[in-house]
């Protein structure tokens, strides 16, 4: 089923977590914001429209992380509903698309709850104290190969780095539904 993520409700608190990667990592919110913000993905493998953004969003990483901002990604959905979901699909999934940032396992669904995740992808954009700013989609290529396309994502993130506001105008991510159990 196809939606659009909500509009952005500015300066609610990121919710904390302590999730583990596929290898057994764990991973906390404290210690994943960076010095300038934090990007929180939510993603699966499974999804088209994941799979469609994966390298851009790969690339836009490298950017942010580069300018102090971290990225994470975390996968919400059952995968004992959708296997190819697993974390052993994470792992490769991660590795084919050159994520050098963790990717989560959300083994009870309560993070992406608590974020009030939709879709994949879903992103949520926070600045370095913490309070969302920014929860749009990740440019304007859509399902296309983002040959000359807009990096809102990336833009939204730097204003938010520079200002500690998020943009007026921002476009609501379209995806895959979260599979609940």
């Amino acid at each position: 089923m196809l939606l659009n993520t909500p509009t952005v409700k500015n300066g609610l608190k990121a919710p904390d977590f302590d999730l583990n990667d596929p290898d057994g990592n764990s991973y906390s919110l404290k210690e994943l914001m960076g010095k300038n913000g934090l990007l929180v993905a939510f993603i699966c493998n499974h999804c088209p429209y994941v799979q469609a953004i994966a390298d851009r969003l790969a690339e836009d990483a490298r950017t942010l992380k580069a300018e102090g901002i971290n990225v994470v990604a975390i996968m919400s959905n059952d995968y004992n509903d959708v296997p190819t979901d697993s974390p052993p699909h994470m792992k490769r999934f991660a590795a084919q698309h050159g994520f050098d940032f963790p990717y989560l396992v959300d083994e009870d669904q309560s993070v992406g709850q608590a974020y009030g995740a939709v879709c994949t992808p879903d992103f949520f954009g926070f600045s370095r104290d913490g309070a969302l700013q920014y929860r749009g989609r990740l440019d304007d290529a859509h399902m296309g190969s983002g040959e000359g396309r807009t990096r809102e994502l990336v833009n939204a993130l730097r204003l938010i780095s520079e200002t500690g506001k998020g943009p007026e105008e921002q476009f609501p991510s379209m995806g895959c539904s979260i599979k609940w159990r």
